[in-house]
């Protein structure tokens, strides 16, 4: 198996456990608790940085958008030069946001059951030196 292969199975393995634990928690799918985490946290602020973060293309992030401000939990509102709009989460998505909350911390449990505590701070810090290096073209 290729590092690529071997980085795509993890990840898959690492989603299945978390949709599958927050799934007893909410009907809400996955992306769209992870939407309203990122806006909650301020990490993301427009639909194009959402759609960046959450790897799926402007239309579906729009809709996605579109969907939670029906529901009541996020907002639009001017962003500072009036040309593009700011999203912000609502009081009612925060039950969602907890829910996030709880099973990435959950995940983060998990992951820390198999390893060395020394083991979880070297792949974190190799984790995030390859993903710094390789966006900026390193």
């Amino acid at each position: 198996m290729t590092y690529g292969e071997q980085v795509g199975s993890l990840r898959r393995t690492l989603h299945r456990a978390i949709v599958l634990h927050v799934a007893e928690r909410s009907d809400r799918p996955i992306t769209q608790l992870m939407a309203l985490r990122v806006i909650a946290s301020s990490e993301v602020q427009t639909q194009a940085e959402l759609a960046e973060r959450l790897l799926i293309d402007a239309p579906a992030a729009s809709r996605m958008v579109a969907g939670l401000e029906k529901e009541g939990l996020i907002k639009r509102t001017v962003g500072e030069d009036r040309r593009c709009v700011c999203l912000r989460v609502t009081a009612a998505a925060k039950k969602e946001v907890a829910i996030i909350d709880e099973g990435l911390q959950w995940l983060e449990r998990e992951v820390r059951a198999h390893l060395t505590q020394k083991e979880f701070d070297t792949s974190k810090a190799l984790l995030k030196k390859l993903q710094v290096s390789m966006a900026s073209g390193k």
